[in-house]
């Protein structure tokens, strides 16, 4: 087994069973610092499913800085229990659409009970890795994630479908974790495993270094909150150019 085969399969596991257990009714969250992930993050949950909510694991609120507008087409790398996806489609309103990519299968169907539970229908869950998108080339206006990036084992690839499947013009609007430039490899894996959300997460440079790589222009990571010495939530934007 190769060592992204190791990650993917880890990762996998873990949120299959956060899905048995938002789906049973109880909490999955949360990472290192319980008070600023999960639902702490957002204001705007009223007629969203409780499984949705107890499912949330992320490390921000996508939805509440990717500007989305009324007509939009936007995709969710990490959909999760779908709670950004919901909360996507209903700022996008009926002549937009909201896609979500997860590669759990009980995180799937939890996504789509809860969507068919909030009868939201302007939605689409997909199965897949968010290092190979099932969606074509300029499809889609904005990509939003939720601290999933940083679970990836081939950044660059993510970055690249990214960047892929927008249309020119096209932005994203990601709450991720990453850490200061001055912590190494090994001290990264001191502070967490690719679970929490932390070993597996890029200093600022090279996560901004790796979209400009892809071909992103206006790069920009905001630190948000400290998570541990030198790791932190961030809001990352960037976007397609037009040209």
């Amino acid at each position: 087994m190769t060592t992204h085969e190791r990650i993917h399969l880890e990762v996998g596991k873990h949120y299959a069973d956060a899905a048995r257990t938002a789906a049973a009714g109880a909490s999955s969250c949360c990472g290192p610092a319980q008070s600023k992930w999960g639902t702490g993050n957002y204001d705007d949950l009223a007629d969203l499913p409780g499984a949705a909510a107890l499912a949330s694991l992320g490390c921000g609120n996508p939805t509440a800085v990717s500007d989305l507008r009324e007509g939009e087409v936007v995709l969710d790398l990490g959909s999760g229990g779908g709670i950004d996806v919901l909360l996507s489609a209903r700022r996008v309103g009926a002549t937009g659409f909201a896609y979500g990519l997860d590669f759990t299968p009980e995180m799937l169907e939890l996504a789509r009970r809860n969507a068919a539970e909030a009868g939201v229908t302007n939605v689409e869950f997909l199965d897949g890795p968010i290092e190979a998108i099932p969606l074509p080339d300029g499809s889609v206006d904005v990509v939003i994630s939720n601290c999933v990036i940083n679970l990836s084992p081939d950044k660059p690839a993510v970055f690249a479908e990214m960047h892929r499947v927008l249309r020119a013009g096209g932005r994203i609007g990601i709450s991720d974790v990453v850490t200061e430039d001055r912590l190494t490899d090994d001290e990264r894996r001191e502070r967490g495993s690719y679970v929490g959300c932390i070993a597996g997460a890029l200093p600022v440079s090279e996560y901004v270094e790796g979209l400009r790589d892809a071909g992103f222009v206006d790069v920009s990571i905001d630190l948000t909150n400290e998570v541990g010495d030198g790791v932190h939530g961030a809001i990352v934007k960037a976007t397609k150019p037009s040209g």
